[in-house]
């Protein structure tokens, strides 16, 4: 049996801890990054490194040469995708995922699936762009509010006041994305569109009072003079279609050290 590759193109935050996850079940990984800092920090953790500027870089066949091909960049340029898309219709590559957002949902008042409208955006452009191009097939992941490690909620909003008290919160641990993807990898389940986020939504109010207090900081001020508005968003499907079982289910009670 062939050594499976993956390419991480964006290899940052989630993506890095991502690429760890990979190499423990001795998958080879390539992972891009527009630092030139990160390259001896992704040879020590055994990642291949390419330095590759999206917005810049026209061609990176070699990176391209790989299995599964995980869109994580934040690039906003929908020429830019533009042409991505075409570099991998050049390539092998025949599984994509790429990194959504649940910030295509517009804050209605409701709980959305992914049936449910999405905002005429840049983003949901470039969800098209994936979704309808017959050359490879792309499964696309809507993440809620990533959170974990020292990404914590609790030293957001340092001196503002937090707005919507009484909205509710659309978080998801970054274990919980690595445990999906894998997932979605592992049972080829490709050409498809999921939700991914935590399915208990405390207030807003409830759940930074408790990040705050979970790292020994002053309670929060809130700002409750708005309008009430607010989206709960529904992981039923990935729940169901994965067979996944959340590793931090209560988003008031998530157990890691810092």
């Amino acid at each position: 049996m062939s050594t499976k590759i993956y390419s991480i193109l964006g290899c940052g935050w989630l993506g890095f801890s991502l690429a760890k996850h990979f190499i423990k079940q001795h998958i080879i990984i390539k992972g891009s990054t527009r630092s030139l800092e990160k390259v001896k920090v992704f040879k020590a953790e055994g990642i291949k490194p390419y330095i590759i500027d999206v917005e810049k870089d026209l061609d990176y066949n070699d990176f391209l040469k790989t299995d599964v091909l995980l869109v994580m960049i934040t690039s906003k340029s929908f020429e830019t995708y533009q042409n991505l898309i075409y570099n991998i219709e050049q390539s092998q590559v025949k599984k994509v995922i790429f990194i959504s957002s649940t910030s295509v949902y517009p804050r209605g008042n409701k709980t959305y699936t992914e049936t449910i409208e999405t905002i005429d955006s840049p983003l949901t452009n470039v969800e098209a762009l994936f979704r309808n191009n017959s050359n490879f097939e792309t499964t696309i992941i809507r993440f809620a509010g990533l959170f974990g490690g020292e990404r914590q909620p609790g030293n957001w909003f340092k001196d503002k006041k937090i707005p919507q008290p009484n909205g509710f919160v659309n978080m998801i641990h970054r274990d919980d994305c690595i445990g999906i993807i894998s997932k979605i990898i592992d049972c080829n389940i490709f050409g498809e569109t999921f939700n991914a986020c935590a399915n208990h939504h405390p207030t807003r109010k409830d759940f930074y009072t408790q990040a705050r207090k979970r790292l020994g900081k002053p309670a929060p001020v809130f700002e409750d003079a708005q309008l009430l508005e607010y989206k709960k968003i529904s992981p039923e499907k990935l729940i169901k279609r994965l067979n996944y079982e959340f590793l931090h289910p209560d988003l008031l009670d998530v157990k890691e050290s810092f």
